[in-house]
């Protein structure tokens, strides 16, 4: 057995997941272990859980009935009708977990405080391009569940389809491509996975990145943005979103992006990755 940090007996889990949920966090100490410890206030005001996304990700976890959400956040898609622990390193997240959500434990992806094989499913949400080394996340999940399911995004998705990204904002999918794992980069950790399109609805009511593109007036609310880390990691966002709002006024986005309005859902580059898990060698 690879892991001996943290519980050997799952109530234990259960128990300190429970404590945490509780509001008995740790000290003071851990503050500002990550990113969104300084940028998720707010968060789960506008990532609120798309219902066409949701359906996407159970079909995914297929049977499993005990799920880790690893990088949980404030809990969104964490299915209601399975066993489910959520593991989240941020002290700002975990205090924005509802108090009916999922038990939750505060630690990293790369040290999964689980037994090899003691969970059906693993399950992470738009997060492995916050882990320090996503390769070691992603092996520690393989090694915990039997299933592991992500939802990210396709670095060799051709950016030209987005406009936000295309006319304001080209440096994020430049830097995107230096955090996200490619998908043959994924399969190199799980061997062969399954890779399905989730386009984003025109009305999609999680707030990340791609969800307003056909609601462009969106993207001039300072708190929405403060819920899309993207925003956080490239510089002149004001002056651009300026100018994203004077073409709103003179009319000229709608002239260049108009055709947007017809359509219900689009390709945006968001992929669900389905792979097995179990031993992983060569570690």
């Amino acid at each position: 057995m690879r892991n001996q940090r943290g519980p050997t007996d799952s109530r234990e889990t259960d128990a300190g997941a429970d404590r945490l949920r509780a509001g008995d966090l740790p000290p003071a100490g851990a503050e500002e272990t990550t990113p969104y410890d300084r940028i998720g206030a707010g968060y789960s005001r506008h990532r609120v859980p798309d219902a066409r996304i949701a359906r996407a990700i159970v079909a995914a976890l297929g049977d499993a009935q005990s799920v880790v959400n690893v990088g949980a956040g404030a809990g969104s898609y964490e299915p209601r009708d399975r066993r489910v622990v959520a593991v989240e390193p941020s002290r700002e997240m975990i205090r924005q977990r509802p108090a009916d959500a999922a038990p939750v434990v505060q630690a990293s992806a790369q040290e999964l405080p689980f037994r090899d094989g003691e969970l059906d499913a693993a399950m992470t949400l738009l997060s492995i391009h916050h882990w320090p080394d996503w390769r070691a996340g992603l092996r520690e999940m393989r090694r915990v569940a039997r299933r592991v399911v992500l939802f990210t995004w396709d670095p060799e998705y051709d950016v030209e389809g987005f406009w936000l990204v295309r006319d304001y904002f080209p440096d994020i999918p430049a830097l995107d491509r230096t955090i996200f794992p490619f998908m043959r980069e994924i399969e190199g950790v799980l061997g062969r996975v399954a890779v399905t399109v989730v386009p984003v609805p025109h009305d999609c009511t999680d707030g990340f990145l791609g969800a307003y593109w056909r609601r462009p007036e969106l993207y001039l609310d300072a708190d929405r943005r403060g819920a899309i880390s993207s925003f956080g990691k490239v510089a002149g966002v004001e002056a651009r979103i300026e100018r994203l709002r004077d073409d709103l006024r003179t009319g000229e986005w709608e002239r260049r992006n108009g055709g947007l309005r017809g359509l219900e859902e689009i390709d945006l580059g968001y992929r669900l990755v389905v792979g097995a898990g179990g031993p992983v060698t060569g570690r």
